[in-house]
């Protein structure tokens, strides 16, 4: 082991990341390619990673460890979020690459992977410290961790952790059967369900935000709440994807773990502490929280839509049924809203509106908290009077935090016009914000589970989530509801004006 370590920098950074491996199954998939090794040689960039630190690919593609290291080096220089590549770092991090060919379900894998992992953890003193991370299709989450248990791979001279990718499950059921699998091996402290929604820095902000000043707090409640938007919108289509997206759907896809995982946060009560246990416990008890609608409550209170084909700009655009892939009446959900209430003291009557969709005209995805009005109408018969005051959280594509409220115009006159005060992360620290692979794959390697979902979370979503799935599958829509490139369908604005209120347009 080198004496001075090229990967860490102990006067920039508290944080110490400790010797240890990331196994990386599915290593020749999009994940590993765009997300997983950009963000593993970015914090190796910055000096964050232990001077041992390795990582070991496992699919099924026979390649050396040469071959991988050349195509992580070309997916590195190609999915990188910025320009910042040094040879000597590269040359430094790719000496820690290795690669163990074979099939998730072949117990042989396993013992290859576990006699590396010896020769690994000798020549480079890892101290037997393992994170095992699953990019891989679901199915095959349970039969990997119970591979890895039957090796004796769950247990060693160091920790084992690992990490699984979202879904967690298609149901409450299936959720907890896998949860009951990888309890078979791993601990639950050891598991972390990777949400990159918690690991963007303005969602991470949101807790800064709250619990960091003393002049919003005091707001955060029923008497000067109106209403929240939460919206999660995208631009694309399913982008070659539609045989998969045809079995998933925008509810279970976003609502179900990022939406309601942001909601959360937004709406938590204050932690004891920041630590792991105590914010994810508030976290878990907002998601218990949320009433759980009846079947009358769920066609009043939520709206499934699908895009049709359009033409935006001067390009024909094609609705999902016609995608490849899709079946020609399907019944998939590219749009979801609903309408949700926490049953609590401090959120009672307030209505949280969720709206996510493909094909909506831009991309975008922010918290929007209407406040009640002022008490009593001073200035008549101004315009300006009528707009809410709001506080908008901008989780992508620019993160930033705006506040709206009303001010006088110069001039003769009380004539008022709505302005903002805008903080952009960019202009604000004019440095670079950490990608949010690389945020949460830095906390499971150090053992910070604050920005991950434990088991109770993901149950708590599915109970909220999977009543609406039941009455939605009991009912044949008449979809295509809404033309691509379009807000989503008339009845999730009709929804909101039940109750005097509107969709703000980001």
């Amino acid at each position: 082991m080198p004496d001075q370590n090229p990967f860490q920098d102990s006067l920039r950074f508290e944080r110490h990341v400790p010797e240890c491996t990331i196994v990386i199954f599915g290593a020749n998939g999009d994940l590993t390619k765009r997300k997983l090794i950009p963000a593993l040689y970015r914090l190796a960039y910055d000096r964050r990673l232990a001077a041992g630190f390795a990582v070991v690919g496992i699919s099924r593609t026979e390649l050396s460890d040469d071959a991988f290291r050349a195509n992580m080096l070309e997916a590195v220089q190609k999915f990188s979020e910025d320009t910042s590549f040094d040879e000597n770092v590269w040359r430094a991090f790719a000496g820690g690459l290795f690669y163990v060919a074979g099939d998730i379900a072949d117990a042989n894998l396993y013992r290859k992977l576990a006699d590396r992992l010896r020769e690994i953890d000798e020549a480079r003193h890892t101290g037997g410290n393992v994170v095992f991370y699953l990019s891989t299709q679901p199915s095959q989450y349970a039969p990997a961790a119970l591979g890895i248990g039957a090796a004796g791979m769950g247990k060693g001279n160091g920790w084992r952790r690992l990490v699984v990718e979202k879904p967690f499950g298609h149901d409450l059921a299936s959720a907890r059967a896998l949860s009951d699998s990888l309890h078979q091996v791993f601990n639950e402290s050891d598991v972390y369900r990777i949400d990159h929604y918690l690991g963007k820095e303005t969602v991470q902000n949101i807790l800064a935000f709250r619990f960091g000043n003393g002049i919003f707090e005091p707001l955060w409640n029923r008497r000067y709440v109106d209403h929240v938007q939460i919206t999660a919108a995208e631009s694309i289509g399913v982008e070659g994807r539609g045989r998969f997206y045809q079995e998933v759907g925008a509810l279970a896809d976003m609502i179900q773990n990022h939406l309601l995982q942001v909601m959360a946060t937004i709406a938590m009560e204050p932690s004891a502490s920041f630590q792991a246990t105590s914010v994810r416990d508030e976290r878990s008890k907002l998601l218990r929280s949320i009433h759980p609608m009846a079947p009358e409550e769920i066609l009043k209170n939520t709206v499934p839509g699908q895009y049709g084909p359009a033409c935006i700009g001067d390009q024909a655009v094609p609705g999902f049924r016609q995608e490849q892939g899709v079946d020609a009446e399907a019944q998939t959900d590219t749009y979801a809203a609903a309408t949700f209430f926490i049953e609590n003291w401090r959120w009672a009557g307030v209505p949280f509106y969720v709206r996510t969709g493909k094909r909506l005209p831009k991309r975008v995805t922010e918290i929007a908290i209407h406040f009640k009005p002022a008490p009593l109408a001073i200035f008549h018969e101004q315009d300006g009077e009528s707009a809410p005051n709001l506080l908008i959280v901008r989780i992508q594509p620019e993160e930033g935090i705006s506040l709206k409220f009303l001010s006088k115009r110069p001039g003769s006159g009380m004539n008022l016009r709505p302005v903002s005060m805008d903080f952009n992360y960019g202009t604000s620290f004019g440095e670079r914000s950490p990608s949010a692979y690389e945020t949460l794959l830095l906390d499971v390697l150090i053992g910070d589970a604050t920005l991950y979902t434990r088991q109770d979370m993901v149950e708590a979503s599915w109970q909220v989530v999977e009543p609406i799935q039941h009455v939605w599958r009991s009912h044949k829509f008449d979809f295509p509801n809404y033309p691509a490139g379009s807000w989503g369908p008339k009845e999730a604005d009709e929804m909101l004006s039940r109750r005097g209120h509107a969709w703000r347009e980001p």
